[in-house]
């Protein structure tokens, strides 16, 4: 099934594959577990902030 979502959080907490797409471009894939932890995901798509080093 394909599931277009705006609420990216919701969606790839039930996503066993999820894709990103910027402009029509796939930009990222992997798991929906995978993109939940990715930082440039939180940071763009779920409200994240960077943590400051």
């Amino acid at each position: 099934m394909l599931l277009n979502e705006q609420n990216a959080n919701m969606a790839l907490q039930v996503a066993d594959k999820a894709y990103v797409l910027e402009t029509g471009e796939i930009t990222m894939t992997g798991t929906g577990r995978e993109l939940l932890a990715d930082e440039r995901i939180k940071e763009a798509y779920l409200g994240k902030q960077k943590k400051e080093q």
